[in-house]
């Protein structure tokens, strides 16, 4: 793995097109290490290469979700009677994009 440090930061930064102060890099350098020596910890736990990975924190055999059901569609008349502005069959809506 690449070594991070202030000049990896820095061009990291760079190629994202922001820079930061000196202060500010010495805090993230100092978070990298911290995240570099979690991660080394957890790789040297015994048997950690043979737990299955956890996708999703909830059992997820079970469905809460309730059955679509097909219904009878609205007719043209019903579905536009609460309209505020009708045009040529289809509701008008105001622009939303500039």
């Amino acid at each position: 793995m690449k070594e991070v440090n202030k000049e990896v930061l820095k061009q990291a930064a760079n190629n994202l097109l922001f820079d930061m102060s000196e202060e500010e890099y010495d805090t993230l350098l100092h978070e990298f290490d911290i995240i570099l020596g979690q991660m080394s910890f957890i790789g040297s736990i015994k048997g950690v290469d043979e737990v299955e990975p956890m996708t999703f924190p909830f059992d997820v055999s079970i469905s809460y979700l309730r059955e679509d059901e097909a219904a009878k569609p609205l007719r043209q008349k019903d579905a536009l009677k609460n309209a505020h502005d009708i045009v040529l069959g289809q509701i008008k809506l105001p622009k939303v994009v500039g």
